[in-house]
Order: structure tokens, then C-alpha cells, then sequence
């Protein structure tokens, strides 16, 4: 299934597509694996091929796990997100674990050039509809409170900019909670998505920029 909004097209991350990432998240397992099976990867060269092995795995078992943003035919972003037994990674935070009834953000990223788009938005709203057919409450991420440069961990204003609420405070690593039934204005969003996707004729949503 693909998700349009404004002309821009977002597409369910798979081992196809996987190419059009960064080769820097391409090549990173941070939160794939826990921390000492990510030092051996790194250290054997092969964090590629176990991302791709998580990925495969994870698509078999779970089903779709990210999804790649294009404009133009043109890759610039993508977002992953997957249930906390998956992401090995997320026990090794201060304010975990990740509450049973919620999927993990795992990490998402935007080409500097279409920051400011409201791309960051648009991507959440995607994952939210997703997880929200799929029988989902809520989605949780860890942030960081000292972000000052592209990580794997996204910046809690960020998160806080596109829904999310602290859930359990800390000065480095909080985490945060996006409950998907809790704002009207959330779910306006995803039914007039889910009314696009059952062939009702709506004008498209105008989404404000991050």
C-alpha cells in the first residue's frame, strides 16, 4: 500500500527499496541489535548484511516495519518503527522498557534540503494510520534531550513537535508517547486518509510545516 499526501509518495520499506537509504543507515544496526552483537557486526564488517537480516525478518514475521519518502522519484527520508521485542537496543536506555501496548519509533531521518517541509508530520501521520489498522494504541520512542547533530536517537523537540508527551522523564534520554486515538485533530487526520483509501472523494489536508 502507498501513501500520497501533496504529491509526495511514501513507500513501505523492504529489502527493494532498502538501497535508497543513506549508506550510513544502511550500514547502521543500532537499534537492530543489542550493544555487544552491534560492537562484533561492526568489528567483523558486516552491519550491512545484518540489517538487511533484520529487516527480512521482521517484514516475515511482523510485516512492514518502515516506510521510504520520495518527491519527485526522488528518495529523501525515511522513518522505521517496529514492536519492542524486535529492537534489542531499546533495554539498554535509562527510561526503558517500551509499555506492552505501544510500537517502538525506532529512528527517522529527512535530506537537509526538505527539512522544514512538513515531512517529519506527514511521516508520523503514515505510522499512526499504519499502526491504527493494525489494532495498535500507541507508538513510544526514546528522544534526545542534547541532540545537536543527525543520530539515531531523534530529538525530543522533535518528537514533541509532531504529538508526542513525556511518559517517563529524564535529562538525556526520556521517553515519549503518541497516543493514537487521544487528539480529535489526529484522528480527523487518519480517517480522512482511511476515507481516501476507500475511494471517498476529499480534498487533500493541508499539513503545516515542523
Amino acid at each position: 500500500m502507498r501513501d500520497t499526501f501533496m504529491g509526495r509518495r511514501l513507500v513501505p520499506l523492504t529489502l527493494d527499496n532498502l538501497p535508497d537509504l543513506p549508506k550510513r543507515c544502511r550500514t547502521c544496526v543500532f537499534w537492530e541489535l543489542d550493544p555487544v552483537s552491534g560492537e562484533a557486526a561492526a568489528k567483523a564488517g558486516t552491519p550491512e548484511l545484518e540489517k538487511e537480516a533484520w529487516i527480512s525478518a521482521v517484514l516475515l514475521d511482523w510485516g512492514s516495519c518502515g516506510r521510504v519518502v520520495y518527491v519527485d522519484e526522488v528518495p529523501v527520508g525515511y522513518v522505521m518503527y517496529a514492536p519492542p521485542a524486535y529492537v534489542p537496543r531499546s533495554l539498554a536506555f535509562p527510561t526503558s522498557p517500551v509499555s506492552s501496548d505501544a510500537v517502538q519509533l525506532m529512528t527517522a531521518w529527512i535530506t537537509p534540503g526538505y527539512q522544514g517541509q512538513g515531512l517529519g508530520r506527514v511521516m508520523v501521520q503514515t505510522v499512526a494510520k499504519d499502526l491504527l489498522r493494525r489494532g495498535f494504541k500507541a507508538v513510544e520512542a526514546f528522544g534526545d534531550a542534547r541532540w545537536k547533530e543527525p543520530a539515531c536517537v531523534l530529538p525530543v523537540d522533535h518528537l514533541l513537535s509532531v504529538g508526542f508527551k513525556t511518559v517517563r522523564p529524564h535529562p538525556v534520554h526520556p521517553r515519549l508517547r503518541l497516543e493514537l486515538r487521544s487528539s480529535l485533530s489526529w484522528k480527523e487526520d487518519v480517517e480522512m486518509a482511511l476515507d481516501r483509501l476507500l475511494g471517498a472523494v476529499q480534498k487533500e489536508p493541508v499539513l503545516r510545516p515542523l
